[in-house]
């Protein structure tokens, strides 16, 4: 979501004030979407205009660089990004399902609550869950506050849910919510998938399905990645990994200076993959099926938690007075500049450009 970027030196300066006096709350929200767009616009038309040659030269490099990186870089920074602010923040902003990513609005005028459903509902229709037999075992890697660890447990009772996550708090959450509803088939462990082993007592004979909902955008070696991935699954086993993406552009998320705002606040060692981009690692998993969820589902997805943001305000901003201190409306500004900036992107071109894909692998 590089959209906070300009081109030249100068812009750069003009940038830097424009970023401030926004923060600050001194531009309405239209002016700051007109400028998030006009960014999108040049970032395309640089890309574009480049020959389809060097296009694929820099796609090509950039497999191969991160075919030399490590799995993922930057992971406790970009952690802290996200949940060093109390749970109570997505509490009041998100769906019941407390899920932190894209949904899907099949008619268009869903509620949030709604539109998380459905896109539980595709991702248990594309990993084929209705394949697997009792006392089958899931993989939700990378499980956030348990969105789809909990709705896996809930619907599919006669299999074994382990959730991973890299934030104790989260496991807490989780088992809390799993405590309250009766579930038994539900254990959360927490450890960091680029450097920790899975528990042997969680691993057991492996794993008959793993499911990764928007985790492999803070990854960078995804043959590494894969190869461990494989190592915990079984030889009949897929992963379902859902990631957004854009056709053709692929790039990392750097801190070049102090205009990189997306990345120094919301997405430091992240990437933006293209389409084709996990297609490149194929050696442990062989990808059988693919599918494209146009952008609007994403904005649709961000304007709700702007307006789950904005309908709270005193409950936001109490929350955040928490961490942040005298710099809490700053703050709360900043979440919500982030979130017009998902909307305003994947929005682009009526959702033509970013979008999110959703990948099945076999098992090699």
């Amino acid at each position: 979501m590089d959209c906070v970027r300009p081109d030249t030196s100068g812009g750069a300066r003009t940038m830097l004030f424009a970023i401030e006096w926004a923060e600050n709350g001194l531009l309405p929200d239209t002016v700051i979407r007109a400028g998030m767009r006009r960014l999108m616009a040049q970032r395309l038309a640089a890309h574009h205009d480049q020959p389809p040659s060097r296009r694929t030269a820099a796609f090509r490099d950039f497999v191969a660089d991160l075919k030399s990186s490590p799995i993922a870089i930057h992971t406790h920074d970009a952690n802290v990004q996200h949940y060093e602010v109390p749970a109570q923040f997505f509490h009041l902003h998100l769906g019941p399902r407390l899920k932190y990513s894209c949904c899907w609005y099949e008619r268009g005028n869903e509620t949030l609550a709604q539109a998380e459903e459905a896109m539980m509902r595709i991702y248990a229709e594309r990993a084929q869950l209705d394949k697997l037999k009792a006392g089958d075992r899931v993989l939700d890697l990378g499980c956030g506050w348990g969105s789809l660890s909990l709705w896996l447990a809930e619907h599919y009772p006669h299999l074994e849910i382990v959730g991973f996550s890299n934030s104790h708090g989260q496991r807490e959450f989780i088992e809390g919510r799993a405590r309250e509803r009766g579930f038994q088939n539900l254990r959360i462990v927490t450890g960091n998938v680029a450097t920790d082993p899975m528990p042997a007592d969680a691993l057991k004979d492996g794993f008959n399905r793993v499911i990764s909902i928007e985790m492999f955008e803070h990854m960078r070696n995804y043959q590494l990645l894969l190869k461990k991935v494989r190592g915990w699954m079984t030889d009949d086993a897929k992963l379902f990994v859902h990631i957004f993406a854009h056709p053709t552009l692929a790039y990392p998320y750097e801190v070049k200076d102090k205009s990189d705002w997306m990345t120094q606040y919301f997405f430091l060692g992240g990437i933006m993959p293209n389409e084709h981009l996990l297609a490149q690692f194929q050696d442990d998993m062989k990808l059988s099926n693919q599918w494209w969820v146009d952008g609007t589902h994403y904005q649709k997805t961000a304007e709700h938690w702007l307006q789950g943001m904005d309908g709270n305000k005193a409950a936001v901003l109490a929350t955040f007075q928490q961490c942040y201190g005298d710099d809490a409306e700053r703050w709360v500004q900043r979440w919500r500049m982030f979130y017009m900036a998902v909307a305003e992107f994947f929005g682009y071109q009526h959702g033509s450009e970013w979008g999110v894909t959703h990948l099945l692998f076999d098992a090699r």
